[in-house]
């Protein structure tokens, strides 16, 4: 009798559907591969948080620092003082790259073939541009004397602080590395589209994915560009 009443219990219990084995639909609406991304997207943020809340540290426990307007004031190729300017080109490209790839996510969410590779194309162009930039910075810096293990003279000609260079190129290519992995990752994604391998099967989530990691390199972008060149 009793063997009975558990086996019918195992009967009418009913059994989990969906992907995620717990019904039929996924936590909060993201697939595995979209929650995926957050979490590795929130162990890079502590990364980057850690590596800037670093700088802040030793920057302020030195008297003297390097003034932004003074080592970043160059165009390269253009003679004279330009505070600011080369950089907050460089942030603005990397910005309406990330508006671009946004055009994009939407246009395959509207299986918009064309229109997701026109934009994926200007995504990839903007983070070229940038890091072709980044690449021209970090040219100029090393000869006049800023390095990673040096850095521009202080009052009355003496040396600044080591750790500026340090942090500066230590940060500066930590994040450049991420960007030229999202070039290199969005153009397999346009690659992917021009074949229509998402067009086949009606899904460009791979677009979203992808957006989230550019998005999470511009806004790192912000932070690294206000705490090195603004404050």
């Amino acid at each position: 009798m009793a063997q009975t009443l558990v086996k019918n219990v195992k009967m009418e219990t009913p059994q989990p559907q969906g992907i995620w084995s717990g019904g039929d639909s996924s936590p909060m609406g993201a697939s595995w591969g979209k929650l995926m991304m957050w979490f590795f997207l929130l162990s890079d943020t502590f990364t980057f948080s850690g590596l800037l809340v670093s700088y802040g540290l030793s920057r302020y426990s030195h008297k003297y620092w390097p003034n932004p307007e003074k080592v970043f004031n160059s165009i390269p190729g253009i003679e004279g003082d330009y505070p600011l300017i080369f950089v907050g080109l460089m942030t603005f490209v990397l910005i309406v790259s990330s508006v671009t790839m946004v055009l994009a996510v939407d246009a395959g969410h509207k299986l918009q073939k064309n229109r997701a590779l026109f934009y994926m194309f200007l995504t990839i162009l903007g983070g070229l541009v940038f890091l072709g930039c980044q690449a021209a910075e970090w040219t100029h810096l090393i000869v006049h004397g800023t390095t990673i293990g040096g850095n521009l003279l202080g009052p009355n000609g003496t040396p600044g602080p080591e750790a500026f260079g340090q942090f500066f190129f230590t940060i500066t290519g930590f994040h450049g590395g991420h960007v030229t992995a999202g070039v290199i990752i969005n153009i397999i994604v346009f690659w992917r589209i021009l074949k229509d391998v998402h067009q086949k099967k009606r899904d460009y989530e791979l677009v979203e994915k992808v957006g989230l990691y550019w998005h999470f390199v511009d806004l790192v972008w912000v932070y690294v560009f206000t705490f090195f060149y603004l404050v």
